[in-house]
């Protein structure tokens, strides 16, 4: 088997990089992946922009607009009590990015052996500009190893 070629610099491309084609920015969708991790830890499922602010360390004014545009997006729901409720595409976008999130770690922790706390740290920045062809590309890898 021959040494895969590293690309040269007339082989390089430079661009900005753009987030990922979607629904919402970055930020938005780490608050989906925040609200969805404290639902699953939480055994009532009970998210209040407090438990956002909290697990984030930003202020509650921040939380509360950022909910508000996912509100508007039709991501979320607030009920009366303050409970932040999934809508099924919120749901489904959350889920998505915490799938992302786990592959890249298992990847980075399994694979380029990067210690578990520098991997957890680069999928969350990560996920937000992979591109779906990567991902699955990344997936796949990890199936045929057996890491999923």
């Amino acid at each position: 088997m021959t040494k895969p070629q590293v690309p040269t610099v007339q082989d390089a491309v430079t661009e900005p990089v753009p987030p990922r084609a979607g629904i919402i920015a970055e930020s938005g969708e780490n608050y989906l992946e925040t609200i969805l991790i404290i639902k699953e830890r939480n055994e009532d499922g009970l998210v209040r922009a407090v438990d956002v602010a909290n697990e984030l360390g930003f202020s509650k004014p921040s939380v509360s607009r950022a909910l508000a545009m996912l509100k508007e997006r039709g991501l979320i729901k607030i009920a009366p009590s303050g409970a932040i409720l999934f809508t099924p595409d919120g749901r489904a976008l959350a889920e998505h990015v915490f799938e992302r999130h786990q592959l890249l770690t298992v990847f980075l922790k399994n694979i380029a052996n990067v210690p578990a706390d520098i991997a957890e740290h680069d999928a969350c920045r990560i996920e937000h500009v992979i591109s779906d062809e990567t991902m699955n590309g990344i997936r796949t890898y990890l199936k045929d190893k057996k890491l999923i």
